[in-house]
């Protein structure tokens, strides 16, 4: 698939997120990262189309570039992968503005 970037959507002390895009610009999903002090978990999830060596190939990059960069002495990387599609993004703002026009 090749090179992927990331975009920090927020981070705690303990967990961070981001938005994954390809190199084309294309967004390919999301992963969530939750650290301890002996292992870090994540929640991946991407679109159907990717393969599973496109699966692979990004934890890969995943772990080399957000992981170990934030915990290089971890014990293990477990992650989950979710596949699938965007059904939305909700928000409370969404609910303000439908009252508002109410």
């Amino acid at each position: 698939m090749g090179e992927y970037s990331f975009e920090r959507e927020a981070r705690t002390p303990y967990s961070e997120a981001f938005t994954i895009e390809s190199d084309d610009g294309a967004d390919v999903g999301r992963v969530d990262l939750h650290y301890t002090p002996t292992m870090t978990y994540a929640t991946l999830c991407v679109g159907e189309s990717l393969t599973e060596d496109d699966i692979q190939e990004l934890i890969g990059q995943i772990d080399e570039r957000l992981v170990m960069t934030s915990d290089p002495y971890r014990e293990d990387f477990i992650v989950t992968v979710w596949t699938g599609r965007e059904s939305g993004v909700y928000s409370d703002e969404d609910d303000e503005d439908e009252d508002e026009e109410e």
